[in-house]
C-alpha cells in the first residue's frame, strides 16, 4: 500500500465513523440499535453498492472474535455488581440450560420446516441461541427497566456468549466429520472450559485490582489502557489454557469494572469508546461480507427459524431456566420478548462458513436476515411493552456515583462524589458526615459553581463533592460515604444494628 493509498483509505475510514456517529443519534430516536444502520452501512459500501471487495470469512471471523471481546470486555466493565449480583444464578441458569433448550427447539424446528440434517440443524440453533450483548447493552440505555430485569439482561448476555462458541465450534466439527469427540463427551468438555474462563477472569481481574490500587501511575491515561489490557489478556490466557476466553474476559471486566479503582470514570469512558469502535467495525465488516442480492433468497427460512425461535424457544427456555427461582410472570414474558440477537449469531455464523460446512454460505446469509428482521420488530417494542406490563421504574434509582485519583507521591488521594437522585446525602451536614480522621470535604460543586463547604453546609442532590483522604484511608471513606448516602444520619446506627 502506497502512502496515497493510504490517505485514502484514512479518509473513508474516518467518513464511516463520523456517519457511524451520527447514526446513534438516529437510532436513539427511533428505538432500533445502532448496529443496524453499521451494518446498512457495510452493504452500501460492499460488492453490490459502491464495490468495496471483502469475501475473506477467515479474517472475518477472527476480527468478530476482537471484537466481541472489546464488547464483553466494555460489558463487565461498565455493569454494576449491584445490579447484577441478586440475579447472577438465575442468569447463569440462562445462559447455560436456557442456551441448550433453545438449541434443541429450534434445531428441531429447522429439522422439521428447513429439511436439513440434525448436526446442520442443531448447528443452526446453536448459532442463533445466544442474546447479544451488543444489541442488550444499546437498547437498554434507552429503556428503562427495574434493575432485576436490567441486571438479568445484561449478565445473561454477558455469560451465554461462552456456552455458546462452544456449542457451535463442537458441532461444526460433527457437521463437517471433524468432531474428534463423540457427542456425550460435550457437556464434559464444556464444563471444563467454563470453570476454567471462571477462575481465569475472576484471577486475572483480582490481580488486576490488587496491582492497580497499589500503583501511583504518572498519568491518568494509563489506568484505563491496564484495566483494558488486562480484560483482553484474560481472553488470551484462558484460550491458551484451553478454557472460556469469552467468559474470562466478562468476568474479569465485571470484576475491574467494580473495584472503584483510580480513574474509574476515565476507564469507563475509554471501555466504552473501545466498545462503541468495536461495534462500529464490527457490523460495517459483516455488511461488506454480505452480499445484498443473496439475502433475498434466505428470507423464507429466516421467518421461519425467526418465529420458532422467538414464539417457541426463547420462551421456552426463559421458563424452564426461571421458574425454580418464581420470577414474576411480568418479567418471564418481557424476558421472553427481550432476547435480541445481533453481532455474536452472525459472526458464529462464519465458523461453519469457514470449516466448509455443507450449507454454510445458506447458513449465513439465514442468520443475517434473521438478525436484521427480527430486530427491526423486537427493539422498539420493548419500551411500550416494558410500560404495558408494569415495569418501568417509578424513580430513579441511583445513590451515589464516587470517583476516586491518587495525588501520586503525595500518598494521598482524592475522592469525587456525586450525590445522585435517591441519595440520603441530600440535607446531610458536612460534620455530620464524621469521615475518618485526615479526610476532609475540600470543595463543593452545585448549579455551576463551587465554594469551599464550611462544617455546617448541608449537602444536595446533584452536588459534586470533593474529599482529601490519606491513601490508607480510602477505603473507610467510601464506605462511610456509600453508608450514610443509603441511610442517611442514622448511618451509624443501622451499621451497628447490622454487626450485632
Amino acid at each position: 500500500m502506497t502512502l496515497e493509498e493510504f490517505s485514502r483509505v484514512l479518509l473513508l475510514s474516518c467518513g464511516v465513523l463520523l456517519v457511524a456517529v451520527l447514526a446513534v443519534r438516529l437510532s436513539a430516536r427511533s428505538g432500533l440499535p445502532s448496529l443496524l444502520l453499521y451494518l446498512a452501512l457495510g452493504l452500501v459500501l460492499g460488492e453490490d453498492g459502491f464495490g468495496i471487495p471483502f469475501a475473506d470469512a477467515e479474517v472475518a471471523q477472527v476480527l468478530g472474535y476482537g471484537a466481541l471481546v472489546l464488547i464483553l470486555a466494555e460489558g463487565g466493565l461498565t455493569t454494576r455488581w449491584s445490579s447484577v449480583r441478586a440475579v447472577l444464578g438465575p442468569a447463569a441458569v440462562l445462559a447455560t440450560l436456557g442456551t441448550a433448550v433453545s438449541t434443541a427447539v429450534v434445531g428441531a424446528g429447522a429439522h422439521l420446516l428447513l429439511g436439513t440434517d440434525w448436526p446442520v440443524s442443531l448447528l443452526i440453533g446453536a448459532v442463533v441461541s445466544s442474546t447479544d450483548a451488543a444489541a442488550v447493552f444499546s437498547v437498554l440505555r434507552s429503556v428503562p427497566l427495574p434493575a432485576r430485569l436490567s441486571g438479568l439482561l445484561e449478565a445473561e448476555s454477558g455469560l451465554n456468549d461462552a456456552p455458546v462458541v462452544i456449542a457451535v465450534v463442537a458441532l461444526t466439527g460433527i457437521a463437517t466429520g471433524h468432531g474428534g469427540h463423540a457427542w456425550w463427551s460435550l457437556p464434559v468438555e464444556a464444563v471444563v472450559e467454563l470453570g476454567v474462563g471462571t477462575l481465569v477472569g475472576l484471577g486475572i481481574g483480582a490481580l488486576g485490582t490488587f496491582a492497580l490500587r497499589r500503583a501511583a501511575l504518572p498519568s491518568s491515561g494509563l489506568y484505563p489502557i491496564a484495566v483494558l489490557a488486562l480484560a483482553v489478556g484474560a481472553f488470551a490466557v484462558a484460550d491458551v489454557l484451553h478454557g472460556s476466553g469469552f467468559l474470562a474476559t466478562y468476568l474479569c471486566g465485571l470484576v475491574l469494572g467494580n473495584a472503584r479503582l483510580p480513574h474509574r470514570h476515565a476507564t469507563r469512558g475509554f471501555a466504552e469508546a473501545s466498545g462503541w469502535l468495536a461495534q462500529i467495525g464490527l457490523f460495517v465488516m459483516l455488511g461488506l461480507l454480505a452480499t445484498p442480492s443473496r439475502l433475498p433468497g434466505a428470507l423464507v427460512d429466516a421467518l421461519l427459524v425467526g418465529l420458532v425461535l422467538t414464539v417457541l424457544a426463547r420462551p421456552a427456555s426463559v421458563v424452564a431456566s426461571l421458574l425454580p427461582f418464581r420470577v414474576r410472570g411480568p418479567d418471564l414474558v418481557f424476558l421472553s420478548w427481550a432476547g435480541l440477537r445481533g453481532a455474536v449469531p452472525v459472526v458464529l455464523a462464519t465458523v461453519p462458513l469457514v470449516a466448509g460446512t455443507a450449507g454454510g454460505q445458506r447458513l449465513f446469509d439465514l442468520v443475517l436476515v434473521l438478525v436484521v428482521v427480527f430486530t427491526l420488530v423486537q427493539a422498539p417494542t420493548l419500551g411500550p411493552l416494558a410500560r404495558r406490563l408494569g415495569l418501568a421504574p417509578a424513580a430513579p434509582t441511583e445513590e451515589l456515583d464516587v470517583e476516586v485519583s491518587p495525588l501520586g507521591t503525595l500518598s494521598a488521594d482524592v475522592v469525587q462524589v456525586r450525590v445522585g437522585p435517591a441519595s440520603r446525602l441530600h440535607g446531610v451536614e458536612v460534620f455530620e458526615l464524621r469521615l475518618p480522621a485526615g479526610a476532609n470535604v475540600t470543595l463543593v460543586a452545585r448549579d455551576g459553581a463551587t465554594f469551599v463547604p464550611q462544617p455546617r453546609t448541608v449537602l444536595r442532590r446533584g452536588d459534586d463533592v470533593l474529599v482529601v483522604t490519606a491513601a490508607g484511608e480510602r477505603e473507610r471513606v467510601e464506605a462511610r460515604l456509600l453508608a450514610v448516602s443509603r441511610y442517611g444520619k442514622l448511618a451509624d446506627w443501622r451499621t451497628s444494628d447490622n454487626s450485632e
